[in-house]
């Protein structure tokens, strides 16, 4: 399987149309482990940056790909799925999406990828026959509006279902 992305309308709880950008690709980046304390200075360096560029390269293509038009996105939710091809134990602080965020600012999809400008959702799964990476952006909505929607279409699918 090669990467692959697309950009799907959803419709939000509010009855607001929104572009969601998916991307899917057939790797999971290194744990951050992978650079810390191990070899000399240079040779991580040089590493950390050969892997930094090939994600960015990726996801680039994959956003161009997608014809993402949008603007850089200011607030935004990101959702990192990695799908492992075992079941070993693994620390989310280690698979913190550095390479991913950093790469979807480089490619315009967001803004910036500090505290104030996204939520970050973090999952790690298991697909021994197909280990990957999802990621899943999308506008961040007012937090209000987001829990305020969500009951009104909870109220409108109790009503249809009665």
């Amino acid at each position: 399987m090669g990467p692959e992305g697309h950009i799907q309308t959803i419709l939000t709880p509010n009855g607001k149309i929104e572009d969601e950008l998916r991307i899917i690709i057939p790797d999971i980046p290194p744990s951050n482990n992978k650079y810390m304390g191990r070899g000399s200075t240079y040779t991580q360096a040089f590493q950390y940056q050969a892997e930094k560029k090939k994600w960015q390269s990726v996801i680039g293509w994959l956003v161009r790909e997608q014809k993402w038009a949008q603007n850089p996105l200011k607030k935004a939710v990101v959702e990192i799925t990695y799908f492992f091809k075992d079941k070993r134990r693994r620390d989310p602080d280690n698979y913190s999406g550095k390479f991913i965020l950093d790469s979807l600012v480089r490619a315009g999809v967001l803004q910036d990828d500090s505290f104030g400008n996204i939520e970050l959702i973090l999952k790690g799964n298991y697909d021994k026959k197909n280990p990957r990476t999802e990621v899943r952006v999308r506008k961040k909505m007012n937090e209000y509006a987001e829990i305020v929607g969500y009951r009104e279409l909870e109220k409108k699918e109790l009503d249809y279902l009665s």
